[in-house]
């Protein structure tokens, strides 16, 4: 079985990897913020759940994270970063600031991870890191610029280090789930009956995880909609904005 570490999964999405991945017998390693919503794996899964505290803003806790995991399971097969700073204001109402940090979170929380596992990744051979993008990275969305920002740069990110890391073995890809009822997706003023369950998207993205796929979705019907993005991005990016705003106005 294989050793994967998370950053960003003590609730949501990543919660559900994590729940799906140590279910199906892999050793987990999760760096967070927080993680009280994983005292119960804990419990269930204590040789095989490492978690501990550690923010995607700062590379020293990714650097200590990473090395204890690595001297508790050995070799990290699989990294995922899932750490999500995500705000739902217009350019005019958003500051600086609020464009560094969703940058800081999302994109160089990326890079930092990156940039820590791939020396041990270079040295086995072999391994695969994972960013977790949105389509609002590729099509654009109203009132979103600053998450989406960090989600088109992880996007060139991820294709550039695939690129310059193949002779290594080592693989990178993109995590691509739709809109999800998590936290992170609560300001957003859409019915939850239009969101997906994040059990459900979790759970698929994981029994995805080794697709050689460059774009890892959780389901056929998620795939081909991001197909289709990539291919009208700004006709989807307009579409979905104004099919939000008339489901705000109805509710």
């Amino acid at each position: 079985m294989a050793h994967i570490l998370i950053v960003g999964a003590n609730q949501g999405i990543g919660y559900y990897i994590v729940k799906r991945l140590l279910a199906t017998g892999h050793s987990v390693s999760v760096l967070d913020v927080n993680t009280n919503h994983l005292a119960s794996l804990q419990k269930e899964y204590p040789e095989r759940l490492f978690s501990m505290i550690a923010d995607a803003q700062n590379l020293a806790s990714i650097q200590d994270g990473v090395s204890q995991s690595i001297k508790i399971f050995g070799n990290i097969d699989a990294a995922i970063h899932n750490a999500c700073f995500c705000t739902f204001e217009n350019e005019q109402n958003s500051d600086y600031t609020m464009y560094q940090k969703a940058m800081n979170v999302n994109f160089f929380g990326a890079l930092r991870l990156a940039k820590t596992v791939l020396p041990y990744m270079r040295k086995a051979q072999k391994g695969r890191i994972i960013f977790t993008s949105s389509g609002v990275g590729i099509t654009g969305f109203a009132n979103i610029s600053p998450y989406a920002s960090t989600k088109g740069a992880i996007e060139s990110l991820a294709k550039c280090l695939e690129i310059e890391n193949a002779t290594y073995g080592i693989s990178f890809h993109l995590f691509h789930p739709p809109l999800t009822n998590t936290a992170s997706a609560q300001g957003l003023p859409v019915p939850k009956e239009f969101k997906a369950d994040p059990q459900t998207v979790g759970y698929g993205l994981a029994d995805h995880l080794w697709s050689k796929k460059f774009v890892i979705c959780h389901s056929f019907i998620q795939e081909l909609q991001i197909r289709f993005s990539y291919r009208h991005p700004l006709f989807i990016g307009r579409l979905m904005t104004k099919m939000t705003k008339r489901a705000e106005e109805k509710h």
